[in-house]
């Protein structure tokens, strides 16, 4: 009887949520058959078989975190192993995969709530702003605890005791300067003391603050700060819902691109042309197996763009003080689902005709609905697209996606009164808004692109001129 693991997935892939298990103790499994569903920190992929064999036992359950390594099922080759019933039984349904007979402990981020398991002792509590393990000192006016695990942990309460010297060792501060740092957010033991034998001051706290907000990562721990909330049971109920995989890492992504210099630039084009064109061809196009989109002439537009701007398929190394030009042109598009927010690719969008283009969005932003997209197919975009048009809105300032330097963000087209040829008239105009790094992008080049990509949809010529 052999283990199969979770194998390696993709670049910088080490861990997963299993979401679902695709197989039961008895099956005959067959090599690149799905055994389970697991969500990343970029998509929810099937991971197949790399084996053939009976499966004999799983050590797996939605809801467990697991790692590359990890075993999740047990078999046998051939499918010469006993029936189910005399198998090695499956874990139970509330308790974590066992080795030896003891409870496997989950190091990675919050495990499925456990009913097996002794309740929590109601001296422990955690408090959020630090992680760390602390008293529980609950005033008597404060609410009683609810069913959210974490309700606690956010009380002014627990994040002050949180921030109290442990009598293994006392950390020297006055209570004043406890107080400061705690109205800042900051946990007085990472603050280094600079006074007469590392005694902490107000100054100390004011530098440790300014290091983590200097800092591209947060700070030497590579964390920021992040002041505790307040006890929110004390106005109403509350529900505590852990981030799923992709929500905490487009919160880590997006917060980390946040601190490159942005700057957007609006424009507005005039589409009523374009509109005619799509009702004339989209019949065309629908014959192929697509649609033909804003989004879709947009990405043959952006395409045409970069190669008249190639910064903006760049990317900025401040290690090396350098620019990488890509001499490729795939154009990420960002998509709505139940999920989240996904970026697949459209690779090579310059050598692909608008109706190949189409198709393949179509495709592609089905298999991101249906959570069948691979790490693959999300990776290497040089700049993406954001359409907002479908939902409504004039205009907003999309985040650039890091390691790009720019993101077009589309709004929904409207019919506003322009004054062409001695009188107004109406024409239907589409709102446009490119954020850019302003490391890279200069601001007179930003205008000079979003008007060739107006121009080119008011006149699509324009593009062979």
């Amino acid at each position: 009887m052999s283990d199969f693991v979770l194998p390696e997935l993709g670049e910088n892939v080490e861990k997963g949520d299993i979401t679902r298990v695709l197989v039961n103790v008895g099956d005959v499994i067959q090599k690149d058959q799905a055994v389970v569903e697991l969500e990343t920190d970029k998509a929810t992929v099937e991971v197949p078989s790399t084996v053939s064999g009976k499966v004999t036992a799983i050590k797996v359950k939605p809801g467990d975190k697991v790692k590359v390594g990890q075993a999740l099922l047990s078999f046998e080759e051939g499918g010469a192993a006993a029936p189910a019933s005399e198998s090695a039984p499956a874990p139970a349904k509330d308790a974590a995969p066992a080795k030896n007979g003891a409870p496997e402990p989950v190091k990675d981020g919050p495990a499925p709530k456990d009913e097996s398991k002794p309740p929590q002792k109601s001296a422990d509590v955690v408090d959020i702003s630090t992680g760390r393990a602390t008293p529980a000192a609950r005033p008597e006016s404060a609410p009683a605890p609810t069913t959210s695990h974490a309700a606690a942990a956010g009380t002014p309460a627990a994040a002050a005791l949180a921030m109290a010297p442990s009598a293994a060792g006392a950390i020297p501060a006055a209570p004043s300067v406890r107080r400061f740092a705690r109205e800042l957010g900051v946990d007085i033991a990472d603050v280094a003391g600079t006074g007469p034998g590392g005694r902490i001051g107000a100054d100390d706290v004011k530098a440790h603050v300014k290091s983590i907000v200097v800092s591209p990562r947060g700070g030497a721990s590579g964390r920021a700060a992040h002041a505790p909330l307040p006890d929110f049971t004390k106005w109403g109920a509350v529900d505590v819902k852990p981030m799923s995989n992709i929500r905490r890492k487009t919160a880590e992504h997006l917060a980390s691109a946040w601190q490159a210099p942005h700057v957007t630039q609006f424009d507005k084009a005039d589409i009523t042309a374009l509109e005619s064109f799509r009702k004339s061809h989209g019949g065309r196009v629908e014959k192929a197996g697509g649609k033909l989109t804003v989004t879709a002439i947009l990405i043959k537009i952006c395409a045409a763009a970069i190669q008249r701007f190639p910064q903006f398929a760049s990317s900025v190394d401040m290690a090396s003080e350098s620019i990488v030009y890509k001499k490729y042109i795939h154009i990420g598009i960002a998509v709505d689902t139940p999920n989240g927010l996904l970026v697949p690719v459209i690779r090579d969008a310059d050598r692909k005709t608008i109706t190949e283009i189409a198709v393949e969005l179509g495709q592609i932003s089905q298999k991101a609905r249906d959570k069948k997209l691979s790490l693959d197919e999300m990776s290497g975009g040089v700049f993406s697209i954001s359409n907002l048009g479908g939902i409504g809105g004039t205009s907003f300032t999309p985040i650039v996606n890091q390691p790009e330097v720019a993101i077009l963000g589309v709004s929904r087209g409207a019919m506003e009164p322009v004054w062409k040829d001695d009188q107004f008239v109406p024409r239907e105009m589409l709102p446009l808004s490119l954020s850019y790094d302003h490391r890279v992008i200069d601001g007179a080049d930003a205008a000079r692109f979003l008007r060739f990509v107006a121009e080119a949809l008011e006149q699509p010529l324009s593009m062979l001129i």
